[in-house]
Parts: structure tokens; C-alpha cells; sequence
């Protein structure tokens, strides 16, 4: 079982920054990925980033490139989203997930899942 928390939600303006964090309760392995994922109201839970634990290699959405970069910090354990630039369009829980292999942009390939975090943007 990996136990998931994040944390940095909020309320921003239009044009602001946020930092999400995401600790995993325990060390991943090596061949593994974490992801954010978001859901706006009454809309599907949709792909923001992702990174491979071991190389670290990072995955983006459209929506989101060049604006918000995801990082890892292997020895503590956790997962960054750093947001610039953010939209009202960016409003969503966000949620950071876990799976073994390969990083991927479907929900359902995720085995592990945060509670959420809410972003807000104001316009």
C-alpha cells in the first residue's frame, strides 16, 4: 500500500503561481511513476503530468506546457506541480497518483491516489 497527501491548494489570481507537493507514505520503487490528475465540476477526472521515478522523465498536457512542471525529490519521498501562469480555466481538484512502470495519461492505469487538493483561479 503507498498512502498519498497533497498539499499547496489555494486561492490565486488570474496570471499567479501555485506549488502543489505529493509525499508517498513510503519509498517507491525505482521503476514506478507519479502523476497530478484534475477534475473540475461536473467534468471527467483528466491528465495534468507525470514523471518517472527513475530517470525522471516528465509528460505533460497540452493544456498545461510551458506553464506547470512536475518534479521529484526521491529521497523525501515526494512528487512538486509547480503551476505559473494559471487560468480560470486551471480551477480543479488536483490529485497526485501512483502506479508501477511506466508513466502514463489514463486515471485508470493508476493504482494509488491522493485525497485531493483544491485550486482555485480567480479572473
Amino acid at each position: 500500500q503507498v498512502q498519498l497527501v497533497e498539499s499547496g491548494g489555494g486561492l490565486v489570481q488570474a496570471g499567479g503561481s501555485l506549488r502543489l507537493s505529493c509525499v508517498a507514505s513510503r519509498r517507491t520503487f525505482s521503476s514506478s511513476a507519479m502523476a497530478w490528475f484534475r477534475q473540475a465540476p461536473g467534468k471527467e477526472r483528466e491528465f495534468v503530468a507525470a514523471i518517472s521515478w527513475s530517470v525522471g522523465s516528465t509528460y505533460y498536457a497540452d493544456s498545461v506546457k510551458g506553464r506547470f512542471t512536475i518534479s521529484r525529490d526521491n529521497a523525501k519521498n515526494m512528487v512538486y506541480l509547480q503551476m505559473n501562469s494559471l487560468k480560470p480555466e486551471d480551477t480543479a481538484v488536483y490529485y497526485c497518483s501512483y502506479k508501477i512502470g511506466p508513466p502514463l495519461s489514463r486515471a485508470h492505469e493508476y493504482d494509488y491516489w491522493g485525497q485531493g487538493t483544491q485550486v482555485t483561479v480567480s479572473s
